[in-house]
């Protein structure tokens, strides 16, 4: 079977984005410096950030896909413009449908209203044999980790301290998380669990 697997980015204080995000601040206040560590140090992170970008499919939640809630707004196409960095189906958790996004670059955006585990069942299909990775942002992930779906999490752990925002491990119950490999450079420390059932 497909293997599920989470890229996340997250502060010492277990905050994936900072408080107040919006149009200008996606990732919310401070968010940015989560992230540093891909493009100040590309080179000593390939590993890390080649594993990210090698899924062959991807779910996320509405609010990593854009700001608006309710009705969509049409001409918005998503946070990373004409052609987003997935190169593959992204498939994003919503209450309100929308028709699939085509973009540049092989990114096709699907949108799911009904639930978690019919996301993950379109994305298994459409990675054929390759992994489908939990893009984010906290709830989408927090939904997973609770229900039980991911094989395999990889915390990207920086040494900032946000102090609000949300929260990854809100509500996902008692994880049994086996430690696989860790590496890291100054601005990042990289953990890989396997979640054992």
């Amino acid at each position: 079977m497909t293997n599920v697997t989470c890229d996340i980015a997250m502060s010492m204080d277990g905050f994936v984005a900072g408080p107040n995000q919006s149009l200008a601040d996606p990732i919310g206040e401070g968010g940015d410096r989560l992230h540093r560590w891909m493009f100040e140090e590309p080179d000593a992170n390939a590993a890390a950030i080649d594993a990210i970008t090698s899924a062959g499919a991807y779910i996320m939640g509405r609010n990593m896909f854009g700001p608006g809630r309710g009705g969509w707004d049409e001409e918005w196409k998503g946070w990373w413009g004409d052609e987003p960095p997935y190169h593959a189906p992204v498939f994003v958790l919503t209450h309100n449908p929308r028709a699939a996004l085509p973009m540049q670059g092989g990114t096709t955006f699907y949108f799911v209203t009904d639930g978690v585990e019919s996301a993950l069942a379109l994305a298994r299909e459409a990675a054929d044999d390759r992994t489908v990775a939990i893009a984010g942002g906290a709830a989408t992930v927090n939904q997973y980790l609770a229900a039980g779906l991911i094989d395999e999490l990889r915390l990207h752990v920086a040494p900032v301290l946000l102090g609000a925002g949300e929260r990854l491990f809100e509500g996902v119950g008692d994880l049994n998380l086996e430690l696989l490999g860790t590496s890291g450079t100054e601005l990042v420390a990289h953990l890989t669990y396997r979640i054992v059932p």
